[in-house]
């Protein structure tokens, strides 16, 4: 009986494995949360003193946002799980490796690749 419950117990967590979701790759830039929900950085950049997409975000996010990939094809913003991984790519066009979220707001993210 024991033996059965243990094989049982065995398949059952070798099965959620398989059932993982595999990543997938998003494109975008990574910009701060408060211009993505705005679209652009045109309304932040004189307020924050910046001249460069980069320089906007990261001013942005010192003041409270987070770092977003935000698709301007779509008009959405991903909130993402690395946030020191994606500092290094602010303001940048990039392919982000990762999984969504159940809920489809959030990339826990594997890999960021800047676009060329």
């Amino acid at each position: 009986m024991k033996q059965s419950l243990f094989i049982a117990v065995l398949c059952a967590v070798a099965g959620l494995g398989v059932a993982r979701a595999a990543d997938k790759t998003f494109t975008g830039e990574i910009m701060d949360s408060q211009c993505a929900d705005m679209g652009s950085h045109d309304n932040m950049m004189a307020g924050a003193h910046a001249t460069n997409a980069k320089d906007c975000a990261i001013a942005c996010v010192k003041q409270g946002g987070t770092f977003v990939l935000y698709d301007a094809a779509g008009r959405h913003a991903y909130k993402l799980d690395n946030q020191k991984k994606a500092q290094a790519f602010a303001g940048r066009k990039v392919t982000i490796t990762g999984k969504l979220d159940a809920g489809g707001e959030s990339i826990q993210v594997t890999n960021i690749k800047p676009r060329s």
